[in-house]
């Protein structure tokens, strides 16, 4: 069972998603939240599998409450979706910097937020090579230089590639695909670069990518 808790300061949309996710036989809606503050407190006591979190409240504590929580050690496990009314929301970037695992615009198909949920769930980041690219983009052009803390020489030739195209958005198949090895094999590469670089998840590893210079704005390998 998946577990979720709802954030968000307009109770028809939590009602919504409420209501769309109890009915999937292998997920419950644990708790709601109107604002930030209450989205902390909520997920400390029910420490739940994912988040779908609004980014903008009226309080302004989206973003903080997806830092604390993510933060949290306790909470591990969790997952968080940014929810968002538009595409290119200026706090995206800063959310999957956090650790967020992906968004999802508040207009989306009910289906697919279904599948967002478990594939969220499931370890796998919720970023489509095309808003990765103009979300990571955006990230990128507001660093002065690629940093020079990222340690890439933990990672061995091969896995630099697999990094790089992680943050084109590219899934593990279209990885295999690219460099002509199984699924399988690119599961684990990218597994082995999320315990060496010590990341979160897929997300972080597309953050990384940028501000490492593996992969710059405008780029396609």
């Amino acid at each position: 069972m998946i577990r979720l808790l709802l954030v968000d300061d307009q109770n028809l949309i939590r009602a919504g998603f409420r209501a769309l996710l109890d009915a999937e036989p292998d997920m419950e809606v644990v708790a709601e939240a109107g604002t930030g503050r209450d989205a902390v407190r909520l997920a400390e006591r029910e420490a739940p599998d994912v988040v779908l979190m609004d980014i903008r409240m009226p309080d302004g504590d989206g973003l903080a409450a997806t830092r604390d929580i993510l933060a949290n050690p306790g909470l591990a496990h969790t997952r968080i979706i940014i929810l968002t009314t538009f595409e290119l929301d200026e706090y995206i970037a800063e959310a999957v910097r956090a650790g967020a695992a992906g968004f999802l615009v508040k207009d989306t198909e009910p289906e697919e937020l279904i599948r967002a949920v478990r594939v969220v769930h499931d370890g796998d980041a919720l970023l489509s090579p095309s808003v990765t690219r103009r979300i990571m983009a955006q990230l990128a052009l507001h660093s002065k230089a690629a940093s020079k803390t990222v340690p890439l020489d933990q990672i061995t030739e091969r896995e630099r590639e697999v990094l790089a195209l992680v943050g084109e958005g590219l899934n593990n198949a279209e990885i295999a695909e690219r460099l002509f090895i199984t699924p399988l094999t690119a599961k684990t590469h990218v597994s082995r670069i999320m315990t060496k670089l010590l990341v979160r998840d897929r997300a972080q590893l597309v953050v990384l990518a940028y501000e490492s210079g593996l992969v710059r704005p405008g780029w396609s390998s």
